[in-house]
């Protein structure tokens, strides 16, 4: 198969690991009443007005991936299964829509008649737009045989009509592309941003801090917002943990594939012999759901407040500022000393409070429908690295799609190539949704 296994996507496996491992730091092992609060989420939770939507995704690798290359729009387009796919679907549109006419008006089969109505109407976009597809493929063939025509003026025209023939091709396929691989409900959400250090002391609290300034440039960047919701800055400058919350257009695609163990190897400040040390650190990128998507009962909540720690004059040392809030059915736990004002570091403790539950809801229910995958799920556990910032040889790779750009500082800048990093991930998992789709990822 030309296309092995291009990207391996985290869609579950939570329960026990996933967001355990970025809510309550320090803990690998998920309660009881735990699990079974994510299971009344997953589908079932009263509190939701709408359920989730059947293609939410993200990518999450366990090992690096033996990739040949990300296909072009017409290697994908000359593969024999996805013409097989849409043979497939405009014979069920085709049937769909002779049982839709011919059951109009009767009072029989009701619930069938509902089924067909709504295939037909998800489906007549595609077929729409694969005959448009079919008539601008033959009018392309029909220029190529004018391109042999004796009358010069004849072949100058036919080239002009080619050239807009095969924009006219393009330009239909990515509009297929796009319906076969929609946008999922969470992409178009707000986001929690958790940065955490990890293995390496004080110096991956200095390389957590240096992570979190990249994100903090890339929304501004992005035109984004970057309200701190919480940080907690280590001796010598570096950071143990932190919080933001990021919000702007599809903001949490463009940054949910981030969401990992981040590896870097160099010199650290602090080493006297010039040893090259590793540390690592870790990413949480929460989707921010609204009021109306997601809802927590108040009765669920335990709220604590008491005096904030560290430095902050002498406000921090008087005031019951903090706030700490518990949810009692999972024991997820959110807190925040940010603000001087305790209504406001309520209220962003529980915009994180609320990110997390929805995260666990979200994994919870897409892990159920990749139960299956031969593709497996990985877990955000602290051995899945999914990048590394190697300083000596001064590049960045990232082990999921087996891609390496160079100059580890200007990446760290947070512009241009983290945002062409982030666009080659997606583009990726598209390719990898696709594949699921056509069957060739069995």
């Amino acid at each position: 198969m030309a296309f092995t296994q291009a990207v391996k996507m985290h869609l579950g496996n939570v329960c026990g690991r996933s967001w355990m491992s970025s809510y309550q730091r320090g803990s690998t092992v998920m309660s009881q009443r735990q699990r079974d609060y994510g299971a009344v989420l997953c589908g079932k939770c009263q509190n939701s007005s709408q359920k989730l939507s059947p293609n939410s995704r993200t990518m999450h690798a366990t090992q690096p991936l033996m990739i040949t290359k990300l296909l072009s729009v017409d290697e994908i387009f000359a593969r024999r299964s996805l013409q097989d796919y849409f043979k497939k679907m405009e014979t069920e549109y085709r049937d769909s829509l002779t049982v839709v006419n011919m059951t109009e008006g009767q009072q029989d089969g009701e619930e069938e008649l509902r089924v067909k109505r709504t295939r037909v109407s998800v489906l007549a976009p595609l077929i729409q737009y694969t005959r448009e597809l079919q008539t601008k493929q033959q009018e392309f063939a029909e220029t190529e045989t004018l391109l042999k025509d004796d009358d010069p003026d004849m072949r100058e025209l036919a080239v002009l009509e080619r050239e807009a023939c095969q924009k006219a091709i393009q330009d239909v396929r990515q509009k297929i592309l796009s319906l076969l691989i929609p946008e999922e409900e969470s992409d178009m959400s707000d986001l929690v941003l958790e940065v955490t250090a990890g293995v390496g002391g004080q110096e991956a609290m200095l390389f957590t801090a240096e992570v979190f300034d990249m994100y903090q440039s890339f929304a501004a960047h992005q035109g984004w917002g970057f309200d701190i919701l919480e940080y907690m800055k280590s001796e010598i400058g570096g950071l143990r943990h932190a919080s933001a919350s990021v919000s702007g257009p599809k903001s949490y695609k463009r940054m949910k594939f981030e969401a990992g163990v981040h590896r870097v190897q160099r010199v650290p400040k602090t080493e006297k012999q010039g040893r090259i040390h590793t540390s690592t650190m870790t990413v949480a990128v929460l989707p921010q759901p609204t009021e109306i998507t997601f809802t927590i009962n108040a009765k669920d909540l335990r709220i604590e407040t008491k005096r904030a720690s560290g430095a902050g004059g002498q406000h921090v040392n008087t005031t019951d500022s903090a706030v700490r809030i518990v949810h009692l059915p999972t024991g997820v736990v959110s807190e925040c000393q940010q603000e001087r004002s305790q209504l406001k570091n309520k209220e962003k403790a529980m915009k994180v409070l609320r990110a997390k539950l929805y995260s666990m809801r979200l994994e919870e229910e897409t892990s159920k429908r990749y139960t299956a995958r031969k593709v497996q799920i990985g877990t955000k556990g602290r051995s899945e690295k999914i990048r590394t910032y190697n300083f000596p040889q001064d590049r960045i790779t990232d082990h999921r799609i087996g891609k390496t750009v160079h100059d580890v500082r200007e990446f760290l800048v947070g512009e241009e190539l983290l945002e062409e990093m982030n666009v080659a991930l997606e583009e990726f998992s598209n390719q990898e949704i696709l594949m699921d789709i056509l069957g060739e990822n069995d």
